[in-house]
Parts: structure tokens; sequence; C-alpha cells
């Protein structure tokens, strides 16, 4: 029987609690120690990725510690009903199924009479088949050429993971032989996004894929208004041009405007939608269906791993626990994404979403306030970009803030030059090497400006090589991390009330319904 408790509830967490501070971090990384810690503290990752976590501070005890906090919260039973299909978002009576498009983890799911699995599988299957035949020249423009561009339109969970997954695999498809079409994407409602990607491309020989699950989200909507404006000042028919990934419900299912429609259903949030026809569309279009095909295959093998209750065999679980160990006991707010990896440029923006509107909650999934904190924020750019920016405040600042690095041994461009004695990839892979130790070590320095504290944890995620199947590994490793903080602050992840109000009240000021500071606002904008 499961039972929905109050972190701050269970037995474990006032056991763990009393583990605060245990690990000096600094003497356990130094010498042989941290050598024999970066070998034993490494858990395997699906996508021939690892999880490394040694320069973390944690120990034997504390992992014992997490173990059992996972058990008493039952993380892996949850994660299973989950995966069955019952309603885990309480907020909206839903169930969450983003997995099922990756794979078949549990028992069949039936909603309203349809086999969840299959119907996922069958919109993919279409997906495929639009992209061959666009591939192919068989769906071209009103001149019989060829589409070479594919613009997707969306917002949020429909921008951010699409856009991030897309310039992942940019440049291995490229060097792989099979870059398909050039990817461009609008979101913002500023007309200079929409304006500026139209006027980068050739609008006669372009795809636009409009995702909007409802068929009403105001900024989608608004840019489909701009493309379809820009087509007709060009003297093209937009429906030629255009088609829709929504809802079988929503206004565009069946509209004469779009050449195909793609559908999705409630029981995948936005920011889980990276493996639906949010982004298999455009990713099918750019790379080929093949391609999405092994890029679900890793989402696949991660989300088995994810069902062990080992947490040393289920990295996901474990990254997600010590999180909460550094949250909740610790005390440390933020949580920096490093990606070692140019092509991960927009992998943090994702994950910004992806966790702060899934556990940026302060009640529980009852709707009663909690009493203590939850989600961390979260920030990041590739480095070593990061290292001439912010990684000042991570090194010397007064907050600590746990660090996540990502990286890769090869490049994927196949492209390298040696420069005094070692090549680019080596000179990245260098600088996490010596940033991991900078972090946790530091340095002592009679000049206290020179001096650094040292005790600043970090995990590494480490491949070969950033490939289809690590991607969806990787993706699907912070999804699952998502889920099992949650699951232990015992909020609901799957809503995003948060997004609402704002965007009740821009519908006011826009209808001029509005009075008081919001008027006083309205007209400084000149609205």
């Amino acid at each position: 029987m499961i039972a929905w408790k109050n972190l701050d509830t269970l037995e474990a967490y006032a056991k763990l609690s009393a583990l605060k501070g245990r690990v000096n971090l600094a003497q356990a990384m130094s010498g042989e120690g941290g050598a024999k810690r970066v070998a034993e503290y490494s858990v395997p990752m699906a996508g021939a990725l690892s999880y490394n976590f040694a320069a973390k501070a944690v120990d034997d005890e504390v992992l014992k510690a997490l173990s059992a906090l996972a058990e008493e919260a039952q993380l892996v039973e949850k994660y299973k009903a989950l995966l069955d299909g019952e309603i885990i978002n309480t907020g909206e009576k839903r169930r969450v199924l983003h997995q099922l498009t990756r794979g078949q983890q549990g028992a069949d799911v039936i909603a309203d009479g349809v086999n969840k699995r299959a119907f996922y599988v069958a919109q993919q299957q279409k997906a495929a088949d639009f992209a061959r035949r666009v591939h192919a020249g068989e769906i071209a423009n009103e001149k019989g050429e060829s589409f070479t561009t594919v613009v997707q339109i969306g917002i949020g969970g429909s921008d951010l993971g699409p856009r991030a997954m897309y310039l992942a695999l940019e440049q291995w498809a490229r060097q792989n032989g099979c870059f398909k079409m050039e990817a461009r994407f609008i979101s913002n409602v500023d007309p200079d996004d929409a304006a500026s990607v139209l006027k980068s491309i050739d609008v006669s020989r372009a795809l636009f894929v409009l995702v909007s699950k409802s068929g009403t989200t105001l900024e989608t909507l608004t840019n489909e208004a701009f493309v379809k404006n820009a087509l007709k000042d060009a003297g093209l028919d937009a429906s030629r041009h255009m088609v829709a990934v929504t809802s079988e419900t929503s206004p565009l299912a069946k509209s004469s405007d779009y050449l195909a429609a793609f559908f999705m259903d409630d029981f995948i949030g936005g920011r889980y939608s990276s493996c639906s026809c949010v982004g298999g569309v455009v990713l099918s279009l750019a790379f080929g269906p093949e391609v999405f095909a092994r890029f679900l295959e890793g989402a696949a093998q991660a989300d088995a791993t994810a069902k062990n209750a080992d947490i040393m065999k289920n990295p996901a679980m474990l990254d997600a626990l010590i999180g909460v160990y550094e949250r909740n006991v610790q005390g440390w707010p933020a949580t920096a994404v490093l990606p070692y990896s140019q092509a991960l440029s927009r992998f943090p923006a994702h994950l910004q979403q992806l966790d702060m509107e899934s556990n940026g909650k302060s009640v529980n999934r009852f709707g009663e306030k909690l009493s203590y904190v939850t989600g961390p924020v979260i920030f990041g750019e590739p480095g070593t970009n990061g290292q001439h920016s912010f990684y000042q405040l991570l090194h010397q600042g007064t907050d600590i803030v746990p660090l996540q690095f990502v990286g890769f041994r090869k490049s994927q461009a196949g492209m390298d030059v040696d420069i005094q004695g070692s090549t680019s990839q080596q000179k990245l892979c260098a600088n996490v090497a010596a940033q991991i130790m900078a972090f946790a070590c530091g340095k002592a320095d009679e000049n206290p400006n020179k001096a650094f504290a040292g005790g600043r944890p970090s995990s590494i995620i480490i491949g070969e090589q950033l490939t289809p199947e690590s991607l969806g590994a990787l993706l699907a490793h912070f999804e699952n991390k998502v889920m099992f903080q949650g699951f232990c602050w015992n909020v609901n992840s799957f809503d995003q009330e948060g997004v609402q109000l704002g965007k009740v009240l821009a519908k006011r000021v826009l209808a001029h319904d509005t009075d008081g500071a919001l008027k006083a606002y309205s007209d400084l904008l000149d609205i």
C-alpha cells in the first residue's frame, strides 16, 4: 500500500538530518583516498554513460541513510504506480504517461478505451511516415521543390526540450550522414524572434510545425499568425507549409490550415514532451525517424534502470536523493548544470523548466503548506565559457552551490587540432577534471583574495560521445531524477499552476480591463 507522506514525517529523514556536515570534502578528495572514491563512487547509466559522485559530500553512512529514505518514501513503488497509469498528477487528476512514448515499462494503460502505448506509437509512426515523404520529395512546396528547413513554433516545453535536443544532435547528424533538414525555432511572442527567423530562411522552402496542445496558446497562435502573414506576403499558400502537433480535441486537430496533424494528450506535460510528437516531428524531419528512434531507445533504457530498488543500480534515484540531502539537510539553495559540450548549450535551459516548473511548489499533493524547502534554483551554461563567467561565485561566493557536470571523452565533429602538445578535446576534458578538484579541495593562500575554501560538491555524468542513445538516456535521467525528488518532497511534479496567473492578468491588460498598479504599468508600456 502506497502512503504519500511529507518528508519531515519520515524516520529515515530524521536520521539523514543527523548526518549534516559529516564529510569534509576537501579531505575526502585529497591523495589516494580521493582516487579510491573516484573509482568506487560511480554508477553505470543507460546510453553508455556513468554517474560519478565521488566529489559529492557523502560517504557510505550517508548512502546507507539515503537508501533507507528511498525505501521508507516508497520511491520505486511510486514510480511503478506512475508507469502503471495511476493518477499521479493529483492537481489535474491525470495520469503521467511520458515514459510510454518510449517504451512499455509497466502494465498496459487504457484510458477512455484507448491503449495509450499503442496510441503514442501510432502517432510516432505517422510522424515517421510524414518525414520520409518530405525527405523523398513526395510532400513539397507549390513549385514541387523540396523543403529544406523545418521551423517549430511553440513555447515552454514545446520549444525548450525539442530545441535542446536538436542542437545536441545537429553536429553528430552532419558528421554521420543523418542530417536531413535544418531546424529553426520560434517561441517568444516578441515579434523580433519570429522576424529574425523568417528573414534568415527561404520561406518558400520552409515547413512550419505549430505545437499547441490546447490549440489556444496565446504566444504560439500569435506567432502562427505572424508566419502566415509572411507566407501570404510571399505569395504562398500557408496551408501547404504548415503542420500541427496538438490534441485530438483542439480546434487545430481537423483544420484545413494544415497539411497534417499529429496528436498528443493531457497525460504528457509540456516539459516532459520531447519524446512525444512535440519533439518527434521536428527531430524526425531534421535527422530522420531512425535517429529519433535511437533517441527513444536510450530514454527507454534509462527508464528501465529507474525501476531498480538498489540506489547503487538506479542512478536517477541516487542523484535525486543526494540532491534532497543537499537541499534539505545541507541547506544549499541552487544547483548549477555545467555541460562540457557545446552541443548541450541549451540543455541547462531545458532543465530549468523541467526542474523548477515541476518541483517549485510550497504545498504538498493534498494542498497543505509545507514546512521544508523543495526544488532548488537551476541554472547553467556550457564549459568552458562558464569558467570565465559565473564560476567566480561558485568558487569563492558566500553560498555553496552543488554542481552537475556532463562531459564526453570524444567530440561529435571528428575535427580537432593539436596546440601546445594537446588537442582541443583534451583541453576541454582537462578543464572538467581540474574544476571538479578545484571546487572540492580549494587552495590555501595567505592572500584572502586568492584563497579557495573548497568543499564545493559536484558530480559528473560522463560518456564516450554524445549520440542519440546517450542523449535520450541523459534526458530520461533528469526527468526521473525530478520525479523521484518530487516523491520525496510529496509534491505534485506534474502540474504548473504558477504559470497561470500571469496569463490571466495579461489577457486583462490586452482587454483594457485594468485598474490600480496594473493599469499604471500598462500605460507605462503603451498598451
